[in-house]
């Protein structure tokens, strides 16, 4: 029988730590009651993280372990251990001892509350100001007004998540911080709860100021998917209708001055500018086509639907 819960944990280089985390899960399990599997996604650790999973595998029969090939990024993990779980409940966390095991109990009574995802909000958190405080507040803030969903704290590993919204999520780049989004489009509801949060005793972090850039990009695209994902043509056409206009502009000022003021066409940079606005906005337009033909070939090949149902009241159930 699958477990009602899986908590599935990325690690790299995480060798110190893995013992103990795995103590205090083992313990909040035993206060939850419930059925669990605890899913380890090795991530190309180049420390003997490896080995103690495997003793940790030999002895707790609830233990699974994926092994990643190489080190491939936090996202990928995540996506591995979702993949690999099987419960009802997923709950990632990390697994260096900053998050707390026994607040998965309050992710739990939220989540019977009606809700279909729950995050971790780390309130008093224990990192440097300047290198990740002020950063993530700063990002957590963007990606609020952005994504259209209000998190305190979107790089909280802790949540939980009920199984159905993450089974069409498809996680690229840095993007596993964006999943609350991603199943709020689908319809889920979204809320988040303080969680404890404890300062790093063992082990190096692995987070710095450089991921700043590469969330930035990938808050780029879930904007762009957002807004334009079924129908693309609405933004490259309105930077085609952009180009044509400022074209046509500069190719009537070059003739009011060429035919009004005697300047040459050779003297002044506008009848080129105006050629290739021209060319440009075509491009666009041609682009914009090109990408609605790409959309309806993903959707209608797949057949992929452009909505979700939550529920369905009043029909007969499904045959077969």
């Amino acid at each position: 029988m699958n477990p009602e819960l899986s908590l599935f944990l990325p690690v790299f280089n995480e060798a110190d730590n893995l013992r103990p985390m795995h103590e205090r899960i083992s313990s909040a399990l035993e206060h939850l009651g419930k059925t669990a599997e605890v899913i380890y996604v090795d991530d190309g650790s180049t420390d003997t993280s490896l080995s103690e999973l495997r003793k940790l595998a030999e002895t707790d029969e609830r233990v699974r372990v994926v092994s990643l090939r190489r080190n491939y990024g936090q996202t990928a993990a995540m996506s591995a251990g979702i993949d690999a779980a099987r419960g009802g409940i997923l709950i990632p966390m990390d697994a260096d001892l900053q998050n707390d095991p026994s607040d998965i109990r309050r992710l739990l009574e939220r989540l019977d509350e009606g809700f279909d995802v729950v995050s971790g909000w780390r309130k008093k958190r224990h990192d440097k100001l300047i290198t990740r405080k002020i950063p993530s507040w700063i990002a957590n803030t963007i990606i609020s007004k952005i994504g259209g969903v209000e998190l305190h704290d979107y790089g909280c590993s802790l949540k939980a998540y009920r199984r159905e919204v993450l089974q069409d999520v498809r996680l690229y780049g840095e993007m596993h911080r964006f999943i609350p989004i991603y199943a709020s489009w689908a319809g889920a509801r979204v809320t988040e709860i303080a969680v404890d949060h404890h300062p790093r005793t063992m082990g190096e972090s692995k987070y710095g100021l450089s991921r700043t850039i590469k969330v930035v990009f990938d808050l780029i695209t879930i904007k762009f998917l957002a807004s334009y994902q079924t129908k693309p043509l609405y933004v490259f056409g309105s930077f085609g209708v952009l180009a044509f206009f400022v074209s046509l502009i500069a190719g009537v000022w070059a003739f009011v001055l060429k035919f009004g003021y005697g300047v040459s066409f050779i003297l002044t940079p506008l009848p080129l500018i105006a050629i290739v606005l021209l060319a440009i906005s075509f491009q666009f337009f041609l682009m914009g086509l090109l990408a609605e033909l790409l959309v309806r070939t993903y959707h209608e090949s797949q057949d992929k639907p452009i909505y979700t149902v939550r529920e369905k009241i009043g029909f007969p159930p499904d045959k077969g």
